[in-house]
């Protein structure tokens, strides 16, 4: 049995890894950013019978434009958008690799602000397009002064910002965005994968693409809508853009599976979104409980919480894990971050967190 080191694989790919957050059976899994709440049964039964009524004509192909879907999506997002500026794919991951098959690619860069979604980077070196890493002040935020300053100097022909941030749960101005679209000839990616859990008057930069043709909004459904199970993201972005993609798609690439689940679920919106407001009270609640334990959060938009001050941040995950509470080392030390789940499991994190802090807290 040969290994990878014995095949021809791309010498840019050699000693990489790949990405993968641990998949472990344990009792309080908040390490991934998913919605702890279930599929709410009436929207199950929708998505049931939309999917049921694809099944019999599964021996043609797909709409490959998926119109429909990109009505559905854009009469969502709201802002004006038409069906002609919305594209979807198989989880936003699919939808930023065609932005870099597209827009990147070999001789080009993309730049992202570290710590930021770490696929951003491994994307980019799957698509042979170099990658510039950006920084971000001590608090995470970024200075649109700042952020210019470093587009500039790198010259990127595909720039990445992330709002609310992952895994820091930090929202931009919207200065910033404008920032660095005016810093470059490249495109502008905002990566708005847990917008819905952005605190009340946080802007999105959906606001911002009318007259820039070279800003790219990306959402998803995987967090909000809880359907990380049936990957779906999608884009807002000028129909050019939309264009471009098509020339690196696959055939066919959304299903009509896909498609129909997708489309169900926009339906029933107000029901899947019901429990973000609950989520942003567990969140919420996080924040306020950490610094009493002696750790420090980072205030968050999004549906988790980056938080620090701990000693070895890998022993404290390990500890919680042997309490049964799984969260995420995402490589920041003397940080952990953790998915704002159910009230149960806020509690059984926090009654962890408190037996393990005493021996792990600065």
């Amino acid at each position: 049995m040969s290994t990878l080191d014995e095949l021809p694989l791309r010498d840019d790919l050699r000693g990489r890894t790949p990405y993968g957050a641990p998949q472990l059976d344990v009792p309080v899994r908040l390490n991934t950013n998913e919605s702890s709440y279930p599929v709410p049964q009436e929207v199950a039964l929708a998505v049931v019978e939309a999917v049921a009524g694809q099944v019999r004509d599964l021996n043609r192909y797909p709409d490959r434009e998926f119109t429909a879907l990109r009505a559905d999506l854009a009469g969502y997002l709201g802002h004006d958008l038409t069906a002609a500026q919305v594209w979807a794919g198989n989880g936003s991951n699919e939808v930023l690799q065609q932005l870099l098959q597209a827009f990147g690619g070999p001789g080009r860069t993309a730049l992202g602000f570290t710590p930021s979604y770490s696929m951003h980077p491994i994307i980019s070196a799957g698509t042979g397009t170099a990658w510039a890493d950006g920084r971000r002040d001590g608090d995470f935020d970024l200075d649109a002064a700042h952020v210019a300053t470093q587009v500039e100097q790198a010259a990127p022909d595909v720039v990445f910002l992330c709002s609310p941030n992952n895994p820091t749960g930090t929202a931009l101005h919207p200065d910033v965005v404008e920032a660095a679209y005016e810093a470059t000839s490249g495109v502008v990616v905002v990566d708005e994968a847990y917008a819905e859990y952005a605190r009340p008057g946080t802007p999105s930069a959906l606001a911002l693409l009318a007259g820039r043709p070279r800003l790219v909004v990306t959402r998803t459904m995987s967090k909000a809508f809880a359907l990380a199970g049936a990957r779906v993201g999608y884009l807002a972005a000028d129909p050019a853009v939309c264009d471009g993609l098509r020339l690196v798609r696959l055939p066919y690439h959304l299903s009509s599976l896909t498609q129909a689940a997708a489309r169900a679920a926009l339906a029933h919106a107000p029901g899947l979104l019901a429990t973000v407001e609950a989520t942003k009270a567990q969140r919420d609640r996080i924040v306020q409980a950490l610094p009493a334990l002696g750790a420090t959060p980072v205030p968050s938009d999004a549906n988790f919480v980056l938080f620090g001050g701990l000693a070895d941040e890998r022993e404290t995950w390990q500890q919680l894990l042997d309490h049964g509470v799984l969260v995420r080392d995402v490589g920041i030390r003397h940080h952990l971050r953790v998915t704002a789940g159910t009230p149960q499991e806020t509690t059984a994190f926090l009654d962890a967190l408190t037996d393990v802090l005493p021996g792990g807290a600065r």
